[in-house]
């Protein structure tokens, strides 16, 4: 009996591999294959991602009209809030756990992708990336504004010269208020540098993913697996769109402006679903340099939002003396994030 039970032992122990790997195929699924059905959900799709980012993006860009949802309210901090916790679930839940199964996948070679941790290695780099750009271009910004306010401070005292020795003395006079109003005027200009960058970063961090889950839905061509992708990816871009929206109102970019980067924000996913519609008779999701390239790109994405969520979003908002000292919206934003990061978290069991 106990040479019968270890004997069964040794053949559990040789089977198990088998049974763990039985499921795990590189090859295409055709079981639940149908182009046309596949086809309809897809054109659903590119119309419900494309209208639920376009009003998720525009609440609080066209809610400036509204004077409760002016940036400068707290009601704006607590909508922040809400959209900052999206994209933090959104790096953490959705698009890192996606490129870790990229590049842990059993189709790509044990060397070099099983024997380091690529995917943790890429969004790392790419959150010091985002960090070195964000500094970069701040800085750069700031100093070609403060660069351009010297000047025009230049011109304003050689004009003062040229009109009499009376004059000087009322416009030294008078340079006293006129600076602290400057000195105040230059940190509004410098916090709206700050924005601009935040916003034009965060959006190259979600419209490489958005690319992503696009080409993907857009190259599969099973009606199961796309259906409740329709649904889930549409909520997925309005909250998105909610946490962009926010950053662009706050930058006070030009109407223009403004417009092209809602645009451009809106048409990523469904760009993403065309472009797959048209590989999807060549693309394979399994081989090596999609995986490779998806898993990649997955992480650098995943970095760049959790970056962007905790470091330019969260801590510029909560260490704000205006929050630090009214508990109420303490207590208000911190439910917000956690409203936000639950209901996209939440999403990650359809999409």
């Amino acid at each position: 009996m106990d040479k019968l039970l270890r004997l069964l032992f040794i053949l559990f122990l040789i089977t198990l591999p088998t049974l763990v790997l039985g499921d795990c195929t590189c090859d295409k699924d055709d079981g639940d294959r149908d182009k046309n059905k596949a086809l309809r959900y897809k054109i659903a799709a590119i119309v419900a991602i494309l209208v639920g980012g376009a009003i998720g993006v525009c609440i609080p860009i066209l809610g400036k009209m509204i004077p409760a949802l002016h940036p400068e309210k707290n009601v704006f901090f607590i909508i922040k809030a809400f959209a900052a916790g999206v994209i933090l679930a959104t790096g953490f839940i959705h698009v890192l756990p996606d490129a870790f199964e990229n590049l842990t996948s059993p189709c790509l070679n044990e060397n070099p992708w099983g024997k380091f941790p690529f995917t943790g290695f890429v969004a790392m780099v790419s959150a010091i990336g985002t960090l070195m750009v964000d500094a970069c271009a701040t800085s750069y910004y700031s100093r070609s504004h403060f660069k351009k306010a010297q000047q025009s401070v230049g011109d304003e005292e050689k004009v003062g010269e040229h009109e009499g020795h009376v004059h000087v003395h009322t416009h030294a006079t008078h340079g006293h208020a006129h600076g602290s109003a400057s000195s105040a005027e230059e940190m509004g200009s410098a916090e709206l540098i700050r924005h601009r960058v935040i916003s034009q970063v965060l959006e190259l961090g979600i419209v490489v993913h958005s690319v992503i889950i696009g080409i993907s839905l857009g190259a599969s061509e099973s009606p199961k697996t796309i259906k409740p992708l329709v649904a889930a990816l549409t909520f997925h871009q309005f909250f998105e769109g909610m946490g962009l929206g926010g950053c662009i109102a706050q930058a006070k970019f030009k109407v223009r402006a403004a417009a092209i980067m809602a645009l451009f924000f809106s048409l990523t996913t469904p760009v993403g679903i065309a472009i797959g519609i048209g590989i999807s008779n060549v693309y394979d999701e399994n081989s090596s340099t999609a995986l490779i390239v998806e898993g990649i790109f997955n992480a650098a994405s995943a970095g760049i939002l959790i970056y962007m969520a905790l470091v330019d979003l969260l801590a510029a908002d909560f260490m704000n003396p205006r929050m630090q000292g009214n508990g109420r919206l303490q207590v208000g934003a911190n439910i917000s994030l956690l409203v936000g990061a639950g209901c996209m978290s939440l999403m990650a069991k359809w999409a």
